[in-house]
């Protein structure tokens, strides 16, 4: 790295470190230097992994630096991305850098906000680093000074039992953005998955019979819930691949009309039929395909009257999105404290999960026959316009 980046990353460290002292301290149990100075360590070994340039690899660094810092400054969680990002946008301006690093700096800070949402490769890394500890040894320790973070606060009122299974429900939803925590991480995570589903047992043990056998039941449906979302889950990922596979494959058959085909019609104007059939069983394809794939997020916001009469489900990020934290936070202790509205949530979840998801492989199966049957008539038109209609015939 250029001497000129590493004065600018040792000013930024020195800088939050400082910034980080002057804060009240005793409040962040989790959202504390050590947990700063691990994302920086995680950015790093992520973004060796991909062949970076100085400055992303620079720009990535100093909005890992940065990126709690909204909260120490306020001493509050609420919307901490958007102050730290500030904080970012006027440190560096006194040291006189460029608006157009200083814009990648505050979009890198903003997608981690919950739910995540990183759209280039620098700000999947940063994400990826900020819940790197989810596959770590150390997560159960960090899950509880989270908690007891939130209740310092004021902000979470929940038992440690209920901790857990929220945090079963967030581990099972959670994917990483970037290739190298999805081969690297993926294990570290299931086995936290796993340690949390023997912690959640253990604590039912504590109960009295009675309990234990309604506890045995819960999580029956707990597992049924599990598995059924991640088998979910699967198909729709396997039915995004099959799309990805018909887009990359008529994306081609495409470039080859265009660049190729078009051109020699006039010398072989006998193939202007199949071309064309060839031409629109891309298209429609590819149309098929891209609908199957095609994102849908709704309004984002579930009204307290909503949570209060077990109806919102906040299990589905489409629906939380545009909610404050501590609308989302009283939201999921309501659905945590009743187990049936929190099981009538997963049931929805599930059924909804399940519409998209026939969804996806109707108009897959669609784009799947469009062309196998185009792409056949189109090989045999080419067949029977070079067999029965030559050229030298026209």
């Amino acid at each position: 790295m250029e001497e000129v980046n590493i004065n600018l990353l040792y000013k930024v460290e020195t800088y939050v470190k400082a910034l980080y002292k002057d804060s009240n301290q005793k409040l962040f149990k989790y959202h504390n230097l050590e947990h700063t100075k691990d994302v920086v360590k995680a950015s790093e070994e992520i973004s060796s992994y991909y062949d970076l340039a100085e400055e992303e690899k620079l720009i990535l660094m100093v909005a890992a630096w940065f990126h709690d810092v909204g909260c120490w400054s306020r001493a509050k969680l609420e919307n901490h991305e958007s102050e730290g990002a500030k904080i970012a946008r006027d440190f560096l301006l006194e040291n006189e850098v460029g608006q157009d690093f200083i814009d990648k700096v505050q979009a890198c800070i903003y997608s981690t906000q919950m739910p995540q949402s990183p759209s280039k490769l620098i700000e999947k890394i940063l994400c990826d680093a900020d819940l790197s500890h989810l596959a770590s040894d150390a997560y159960f320790q960090r899950s509880l000074k989270l908690r007891d973070e939130l209740i310092e606060m004021k902000l979470l009122d929940m038992d440690v039992k209920s901790w857990l299974r929220s945090n079963l429900i967030f581990l099972n939803k959670h994917r990483y953005h970037t290739e190298y925590c999805q081969q690297k991480c993926q294990t570290g995570k299931q086995k936290n998955i796993e340690t949390l589903v023997e912690k959640i047992e253990q604590s039912d043990l504590k109960s009295d019979k009675k309990k234990s056998k309604k506890k045995k039941a819960e999580r029956g449906v707990e597992t049924l819930f599990r598995t059924t979302s991640r088998n979910h889950l699967e198909l729709s990922s396997i039915a995004d691949n099959k799309a990805n596979i018909m887009i990359s494959v008529n994306s081609i058959i495409l470039t080859i009309i265009v660049s190729v085909l078009l051109r020699k019609l006039e010398e072989y104007p006998n193939y202007i039929i199949p071309t064309t059939m060839l031409l629109a069983t891309s298209l429609v394809t590819m149309v098929f395909a891209i609908l199957a794939t095609r994102p849908n997020v709704t309004s984002g916001k579930v009204t307290k009257e909503t949570i209060d009469k077990k109806e919102g489900n906040l299990l589905y990020f489409g629906n939380f999105h545009e909610m404050t934290l501590s609308e989302y936070e009283y939201g999921m202790g309501k659905m945590l404290g009743n187990a049936d509205y929190l099981y009538g949530s997963m049931t929805r979840d599930i059924y909804f999960l399940g519409k998209v998801l026939a969804k996806k492989y109707v108009l897959l199966r669609k784009s799947y026959t469009v062309f196998m049957f185009g792409f056949i008539l189109s090989i045999l038109a080419f067949a029977v316009a070079t067999i029965f209609f030559p050229v030298d015939t026209y």
